[in-house]
C-alpha cells in the first residue's frame, strides 16, 4: 500500500503532537503535497545542502527534519537564498519537507529517550514534566433511548478522548424524575405532571478548552429542553511527557568511565564530549536532555541525579551549577545527542509501510577542532 503525505504526517501527528512543541518553535510541514505519495522517507537532524542531495539522488518522496529549516528570522524562501534554494530543489525533486522538533523532544518516545535508550538507562521519567491538558468530567442524564446519540454527538466534538482510546464513555441505569411546569414544552409527559423515566447516567471527559462546544453538542442533541447535567473539573495530574529524561544505568561507574562510556555510545562529532565533576565520583542515576539543555540543569539538581548529559552547555551555567553542588555535567554535543532519535523516528514509518534511510553524516556546524600535540 502506497502512503500518501497525509498519511505519514498523521503517523508523525499522532506519535509528536505538534500540542506539544513551544509556542516560539516552528513543526509541521514545510513544503510537499499532502495528496502525493511519500512512501520513501529520509529523515535527519538538519536541513543541509548534502541533506537535499541525498534526498533528491535516491528519490525521497519526504525528509524528516529534527531542526525546522524555516524557524528563525526567515521573510524569503527566494531561490537566491540559501533556506529558499533548498526548499526549491526539494519542490522541483517532489520531495516534502517536514519537522518535528520540541514536540518530539516531549513525545514518549522522543528525542531524549533515544538519548536514555543509547547510553543504556532503565526506568525512565521525564525530567521536565508536560502537564497533561485540563479535563472536565460531564456527567449527563439522558433517557435510554437517546444514550448513543448524545454521547455521539459530544464524541465529534472532542470528548471521550482517553490517551490512545476514542468514544469513551461509562454509564449506569437509574430513574429520573420531573414536573413540568408553566410554560414547559416536555418531550416526554405533561405539564404539571410527575413523569419517571428510565435514565442512564452518562460520563465523559473532555478538555476543559472544549467546554463550550461540548455543552452545544449536548443540548442540541439531548431530546429534553432543560437537559440535567455536572461538569467536574478534573484534578490536574502529570503526564508521562515532557523535556529530558531520568533513569539508571546497569551499574554504577566513576566519572571519568561514565564519559568514557558516553563517548562511545553516541555518534562521532568533531565535537569532544566533556565534563565537570570530580572523576572519581560514582555515577549511577543520570538524566539526559537531546539538545541544547543547559535550561534543564537546575531541575536535573532538583531531581538528585548523578549526572546530567546534555548538549551546548554553557560556561556560566556549569560554573554556578557546580559552586551549588548540582550533578556532574556531561557536554555531549548539541547534533550527536539528537542523532539517536533519527533511528526511532526511521522505525516509526518502517512500521508505517515507508522505505526510510537516515542521513549518517555529522551535520553538526562545528567541524573542526584544533589538534594538540600529545
Amino acid at each position: 500500500m502506497t502512503r500518501t503525505l497525509a498519511d505519514v504526517i498523521a503517523r508523525l501527528e499522532h506519535a509528536y503532537p505538534p500540542r506539544l512543541a513551544e509556542s516560539w518553535d516552528a513543526v509541521g510541514l514545510v513544503c510537499g503535497d499532502p495528496s502525493e505519495a511519500a512512501d520513501k522517507v529520509l529523515v535527519c537532524v538538519d536541513v543541509t545542502d548534502a541533506v537535499v542531495d541525498e534526498a533528491v539522488d535516491t528519490g525521497a518522496r519526504l525528509v524528516l527534519a529534527h531542526h525546522p529549516l524555516l524557524m528563525r528570522g526567515v521573510t524569503s524562501v527566494g531561490v537566491d537564498t540559501a533556506k529558499g534554494r533548498l526548499v526549491h530543489r526539494l519542490i522541483r525533486a517532489g520531495c516534502g519537507l517536514y519537522s518535528a522538533h520540541t514536540n518530539a523532544d516531549k513525545a514518549r518516545p522522543g528525542v531524549s529517550d533515544a538519548l536514555a535508550d543509547a547510553i543504556g538507562l532503565s526506568d525512565t521519567a521525564p525530567l521536565d514534566t508536560e502537564p497533561a491538558p485540563p479535563l472536565d468530567k460531564w456527567v449527563v442524564m439522558v433517557p435510554e433511548a437517546n444514550v448513543d446519540q448524545v454521547s455521539e454527538a459530544m464524541f465529534a466534538v472532542g470528548a471521550g478522548a482517553v490517551g490512545d482510546y476514542r468514544d469513551c464513555r461509562w454509564g449506569v441505569v437509574g430513574t429520573g424524575q420531573f414536573v413540568p411546569v408553566g410554560n414547559a414544552s416536555p418531550a416526554i409527559g405533561g405539564v404539571g405532571e410527575l413523569t419517571r423515566v428510565d435514565e442512564e447516567r452518562v460520563e465523559i471527559v473532555a478538555p476543559r478548552r472544549a467546554r463550550s462546544a461540548v455543552l452545544a453538542a449536548l443540548r442540541s442533541s439531548h431530546p429534553y429542553e432543560e437537559p440535567a447535567f455536572d461538569v467536574f473539573e478534573q484534578a490536574p495530574v502529570d503526564s508521562d511527557l515532557g523535556l529530558g529524561r531520568i533513569g539508571r544505568l546497569p551499574a554504577p561507574m566513576r566519572l571519568d568511565e561514565f564519559v568514557a562510556h558516553v563517548d562511545a555510545s553516541l555518534p562521532k562529532s568533531a565535537w569532544p564530549v566533556r565534563a565537570s565533576g570530580d572523576p572519581s565520583a560514582m555515577i549511577e542515576t543520570v538524566a539526559v536532555c537531546g539538545g541544547a539543555g543547559d535550561s534543564l540543569v537546575s531541575a536535573a539538581a532538583r531531581a538528585g541525579v548523578d549526572a546530567y548529559v546534555t548538549g551546548d552547555l554553557r560556561h556560566h551555567v556549569v560554573d554556578e551549577a557546580r559552586r551549588d553542588g548540582g550533578p556532574a555535567l556531561v557536554d555531549a554535543g548539541h547534533w550527536s545527542t539528537e542523532f539517536p532519535w533519527c533511528a526511532q523516528a526511521a522505525a516509526l514509518l518502517s512500521d508505517f509501510g515507508c522505505e526510510t534511510s537516515v542521513f549518517a553524516p555529522p551535520t553538526d556546524p562545528f567541524g573542526v577542532v584544533a589538534r594538540r600535540p600529545v
